[in-house]
């Protein structure tokens, strides 16, 4: 594949994007040149991402997100992020049938990832799509997560700006998950707001957020919809909007883009750092030294210190 040109990406042509996207998943050897062309290009969307525990009824409101943006005459990208193995299971994938209904929009590309265990990788991958699908023209780009843990962590600082589902059953979950949830949610939708509960989770978050949001950070808007009947998501989407404005009057947007570039920068030299040090004749010095300390009890820290030796030498 050609990836001197970008022509075809900013064409916005379909096929094209999941070919190249295909070889970002399976680690094919893409010249940094290609990334940096896609850098110039790759700065307009506004990047969303959507997380949740598990059955929160993210991808049902990921869909009616999808038609606000293009009622508002804007196209999306939507990046949904899976870190089980599209062989063993996990709900996400399978969601995705439900978006079948745009398979022929131009101004929707929707592409599920799994992370096959790699999920610093994942995060790593799911970023450049992002560069990719914000190249082709898309105005807004959607990472949709399918569960709190750390690899979601990773894409949330990704992103521009994070919605939290959660539904009434999260009640009793909100004490334990807080701390990472407040870290990360730009907004929270309490979503599935028919059910018993509802107005109670909105009401505990709103209390834990006037006491935990700090000074210089604006405090969290709650939403509540039911996303199945499609209730609350025109309210949610001109909220979304306006909370964009508010940002990028205050310069929270662009402090949250340089965020997001260093993470990445600091990132990238990592994965690189320890691409180079880990050869195969170092590998078979880890597994050598593995083997030894079960029998030698040695110490991982005069291990490390082998292997650190090795590489100045």
């Amino acid at each position: 594949m050609d990836f001197d040109t970008l022509d075809r990406i900013r064409s916005n042509d379909h096929r094209y994007l999941s070919r190249v996207i295909s070889q970002i998943e399976n680690n094919a050897e893409i010249p940094d040149t290609f990334f940096q062309q896609l850098h110039d290009h790759a700065n307009q969307a506004l990047r969303l991402g959507v997380t949740g525990p598990p059955g929160a009824g993210k991808s049902t409101l990921t869909d009616q997100l999808i038609q606000q943006i293009i009622s508002d005459g804007k196209s999306v990208g939507v990046v949904a992020v899976d870190p089980t193995s599209p062989f063993t299971g996990g709900s996400l994938l399978g969601d995705r049938v439900r978006m079948n209904h745009y398979i022929w929009d131009d101004n929707v590309f929707i592409r599920s990832m799994a992370s096959h265990g790699d999920l610093g990788g994942l995060a790593r991958k799911a970023q450049d799509v992002g560069d990719i699908l914000a190249t082709s023209g898309k105005d807004v780009v959607i990472f949709e997560t399918v569960g709190v843990g750390q690899g979601e962590l990773d894409v949330a600082k990704a992103v521009d700006l994070t919605i939290v589902v959660l539904v009434p059953e999260s009640g009793d979950e909100v004490q334990l998950m807080k701390a990472g949830l407040i870290e990360i949610a730009d907004i929270f939708v309490v979503n599935k707001s028919d059910r018993q509960g509802a107005d109670r989770l909105a009401q505990s978050l709103k209390s834990i957020l006037h006491s935990t949001t700090k000074k210089d950070h604006l405090e969290p808007p709650i939403y509540n919809t039911s996303a199945d009947r499609n209730e609350g998501i025109s309210e949610l989407y001109k909220g979304l909007t306006n909370l964009t404005e508010v940002m990028i009057e205050k310069g929270l947007m662009s402090q949250k883009y340089s965020d997001r570039h260093r993470n990445r920068v600091l990132n990238l030299i990592q994965d690189r750092l320890l691409g180079k040090f880990w050869s195969q004749e170092r590998l078979d010095q880890l597994e050598a030294s593995v083997h030894n300390l079960s029998m030698t009890n040695e110490s991982p820290y005069k291990v490390v210190k082998r292997l650190l030796d090795s590489a100045n030498e």
